[in-house]
């Protein structure tokens, strides 16, 4: 009877080695991702033949057909513009700045844009286009 009680307690697996290298797993995947920053609006970029990739961005401002600006996923008066990116400026004083314009966008509100983060001192400031 020894025996056979010896024999089921080597039959069973040790599920908490590989548990364990999932959980580590999984936090090696949290900690490296990279979070993408979306305005929080759909903009119909306009196309250009000189488009480059740009990486490191950290303000996201879009403007869409109707001329409203939008900064992390809220609305913002374009009187408002100047400050919201000072206070963005202030988490991140290296970030870059890419305004996304729709192609029905005027392009007065894109130069307000513009103005409002050079008159801060921002010299990273660009326009997100599709590449042709």
């Amino acid at each position: 009877m020894a025996k056979k009680r010896k024999v089921e307690e080597e039959g069973g697996i040790d599920l908490t080695p590989m548990l364990d290298v999932v959980f580590i797993m999984l936090i090696f995947f949290i900690v490296t991702a990279s979070f993408i920053k979306e305005t929080g609006i759909e903009i119909n970029r306009p196309d250009a033949t000189t488009a480059e990739p740009k990486y490191k961005s950290n303000i996201l401002i879009a403007i869409n057909g109707n001329n409203e600006i939008w900064i992390d996923k809220s609305r913002i008066d374009e009187r408002q513009v100047r400050n919201r990116i000072e206070q963005l400026r202030a988490e991140n004083p290296k970030g870059g700045i890419v305004v996304q314009a729709d192609d029905k966008a005027s392009i007065e509100t894109l130069t307000k844009v513009v103005d409002a983060a050079r008159d801060l001192g921002v010299t990273d400031v660009a326009v997100a286009t599709e590449k042709n």
